[in-house]
């Protein structure tokens, strides 16, 4: 027995229907397949410091993590990795980066050029990705610097009070030295003098 054209069309529609909503849900759970959260954005720190990149994600499945470090000296690629396998480690990094299965990195003695902007990627198996971005400013120890300034400034002020001190000595010594001279030449004087009033 054939079905109705209009049970037929009813069938077809609900098909339809039931596609679409289908197609719809993918597309939704596609989208918001990652979801990226970076509780600092910006990070403030001196130089030789350690600083933890921090971030967390959630997602389905395994996704691929990659950090890209953008500065006034250029930008590249620092680290991608998977989650509970071998970080692939850029090699002006290899030594000082630490990644966690989180997504979060860990910066070992940062410099100044080390400032920057930190881009995270966090793509999910079927494509779909999520980016953030924490700003990294790390200046120079000032204190340091104030120190080094204040110990030259104490061993100048040392080395001037050490020549003021040996030049006062030579000052005395030197007085000392004409006022036994001066008395000398007086006391030659005033021989000569009683020489001159005996002969006459």
């Amino acid at each position: 027995m054939r079905p109705l054209p209009s049970e037929s069309r009813k069938n077809r529609g609900i098909s339809l229907g039931l596609l679409a909503l289908c197609l719809t849900a993918a597309c939704c759970l596609q989208s918001q397949g990652v979801s990226l959260y970076i509780p600092q954005s910006a990070i403030n720190a001196t130089v030789e410091e350690d600083i933890l990149l921090s971030v967390d994600y959630s997602c389905h499945g395994i996704p691929t993590i990659e950090w890209k470090y953008t500065s006034n000296w250029g930008a590249q690629k620092i680290v991608e990795w998977k989650p509970g396998t071998q970080a692939n480690i850029s090699q002006s990094h290899k030594d000082r980066l630490c990644t966690f299965d989180n997504g979060s990195i860990q910066l070992f003695g940062v410099g100044v050029r080390d400032s920057g902007y930190y881009i995270i990627t966090v793509t999910e198996r079927l494509g779909s990705s999520q980016f953030g971005t924490i700003v990294l400013h790390v200046s120079e120890i000032l204190y340091e610097d104030l120190h080094f300034v204040a110990v030259f400034l104490a061993l100048l002020a040392a080395v001037a009070a050490l020549l003021i001190s040996l030049m006062w000595v030579c000052n005395k010594c030197a007085y000392k030295f004409q006022r036994k001279r001066r008395h000398k030449l007086k006391e030659s004087t005033t021989e000569e003098i009683e020489l001159q009033d005996v002969e006459c």
